[in-house]
């Protein structure tokens, strides 16, 4: 079991665990270094609750299924419920924003795609989502957040929020029209490009503008 809690400004928050929304190839730059085409609508799927870990410990990835590949992205904690919600309910529900893995065995996705079949089982295996904790931000300030992330001291992901094809806001607004975001949810808003191949030992350094650092080391999952 996961010892994953939700931490805001360093204190744990009153919110339970929930539902992990994210978006598929909200950066142009990453679809089409995957050879996607670009959405007309936001692409979306979900993680279960049990894909939440802690971004701070080492991260254990299965080495199984083929190649894993990090995915950095900024993520949006929710602490009101949203139904079918306009912008400005969405602006009020956040609760903070901070930095995650969107961890994907590559490897067992496209062979699923290539069976027309849901790739869940390459995006939502348990600990498929490391996470840090959040902080609070103004709203203005959403569209202007630098993501990056480094493997063994190399830059491999430098984007910023003000890419998102969907913005924040918009995007909230569109995923409630489909599933109610409750008080405990997080939404992953997108990764830039520079997606690759995670190997056991890797040092792993993340950041979200001058807000959050933090550093990992991948090992096996047992």
């Amino acid at each position: 079991m996961s010892d994953y809690i939700h931490i805001v400004d360093g204190v744990p928050a009153s919110l339970p665990l929930g539902k992990v929304v994210c978006v598929g190839r909200n950066y142009a730059e990453h679809a089409k270094e995957l050879n996607n085409p670009l959405p007309t609508e936001p692409v979306l799927f979900i993680k279960p609750s049990t894909a939440l870990v802690a971004l701070d410990g080492p991260v254990a990835i299965p080495t199984d299924w083929g190649a894993c590949h990090f995915e950095a992205e900024m993520t949006i904690l929710i602490d009101q419920p949203l139904t079918k919600c306009s912008e400005h309910q969405a602006a009020d529900a956040i609760a903070g924003i901070g930095i995650a893995l969107d961890l994907t065995l590559r490897d067992l996705q496209t062979e699923l795609k290539q069976k027309s079949l849901p790739w869940e089982k390459a995006k939502a295996f348990d600990g498929a989502c490391p996470i840090s904790g959040f902080v609070t931000v103004p709203i203005a300030t959403l569209q202007d957040q630098q993501i990056q992330l480094r493997q063994n001291g190399e830059l491999k992901q430098n984007g910023n929020s003000s890419d998102m094809l969907t913005p924040v806001l918009p995007l909230l607004a569109y995923i409630s029209q489909f599933f109610t975001l409750q008080p405990g949810d997080i939404v992953l808003t997108g990764t830039p490009a520079g997606v690759g191949p995670l190997t056991l030992g890797d040092e792993l350094q993340l950041s979200l503008s001058n807000k959050i650092n933090l550093s990992t080391t991948i090992i096996e999952r047992p």
